[in-house]
């Protein structure tokens, strides 16, 4: 077991990872930096390797199976998340690491909205982009974390080990922050420099499809925990429609007597069943996210047995 890790999923940084490589090792001289190839065809692996970086591959094509891979391979007691593109500042690492081991924090977000992000950034699309996100999701779950999308995070062991990651591309920062949120665990946030990419290096976020997808995530993860507010929302949409069509019909009947508009009627009914439905879905369902985070409870503790047994394995415990 590591007593700090720090770990770079690249693609094609091959302009930029050296210089990651050497500031973190100035910095934090006793980690151990990994570096995760994803495919590139620029060198960046064995630039990495010369550089003193143990260098593994995931041949599995995005962020979000880079990270599934490291966290599965990796044993430390803090990890340090960090991209290879040389726009997050090595010098604020010490400061998360002691987050994590002084303060038992699960995970650090470094956050770049607070400081020089807007400055920095030249693409205007992706700062509206993280403004929205950042508020929805803050908004949807009652949180207070300030920068949602940040590839700038340290972990504890627990928090690895215990995080199911299900996202494949850049949507994985989303999941990870509302994972967190979900599961009521410890997180701080640390205000750092951002810097653009230097001269020549290339960002692989795609501004609307990548966006589209974090947006799909927060819309997905809503619905996984917190089914009750989702489908009652479902459930109150679909009856006001049902009410707005239903409402001539009546009108007619308590006029004349009559009802001509018996398709009408019939699917107003039908809807209103549909909306009783989600509601009583989302009853269920909610019932069911409880028993989950019970769950996640249990396996929380026995990680955290795992974990101090490696740590004492290791000689880290002194």
């Amino acid at each position: 077991m590591d007593k700090i890790a720090v770990l770079i999923p690249c693609y094609n940084e091959s302009k930029t990872i050296e210089k990651v490589i050497c500031d973190w090792r100035r910095v934090l001289p006793e980690a151990v930096i990994y570096v995760y190839d994803n495919n590139s065809t620029d060198g960046t692996a064995e630039i990495a390797f010369k550089a003193g970086a143990v260098v593994r591959h995931e041949y599995l094509q995005g962020k979000g199976n880079v990270i599934r891979r490291m966290f599965r391979e990796i044993d430390a007691q803090v990890y340090v998340m960090i991209d290879g593109d040389d726009t997050y500042p090595a010098e604020f690492g010490p400061e998360m690491v002691e987050c994590v081991l002084e303060k038992n924090v699960d995970m650090v977000v470094g956050d770049r909205l607070s400081s020089t992000y807007f400055q920095e950034n030249k693409r205007p699309f992706h700062n509206f982009g993280n403004s929205i996100v950042r508020k929805s999701i803050n908004m949807l779950f009652h949180s207070d974390i300030k920068d949602i999308m940040t590839g700038y995070r340290a972990f504890s062991y627990n928090f690895v080990k215990t995080f199911p990651v299900l996202s494949k591309g850049f949507e994985i920062e989303t999941e990870m922050s509302i994972h967190a949120i979900d599961k009521n665990m410890h997180v701080e946030n640390v205000v750092i420099d951002y810097r653009n990419r230097p001269e020549g290096s290339e960002s692989k976020l795609n501004t609307f499809r990548d966006g589209m997808k974090v947006l799909r995530t927060v819309e997905r993860l809503y619905r996984v925990y917190k089914p009750l507010p989702f489908f009652s929302f479902v459930s109150l949409v679909l009856v006001i429609l049902s009410t707005c069509f239903l409402i001539p019909v009546l009108d007619i009947y308590f006029r004349t007597g009559l009802v001509p508009n018996f398709p009408t009627l019939i699917v107003c009914g039908f809807v209103y069943l549909a909306a009783i439905i989600s509601f009583f879905s989302g009853v269920i369902l909610s019932s069911i996210v409880q028993k989950n985070r019970q769950d996640f409870e249990m396996v929380l503790m026995k990680a955290d047995e795992q974990y101090r047994r490696k740590v004492k394995d290791a000689g880290l415990d002194s």
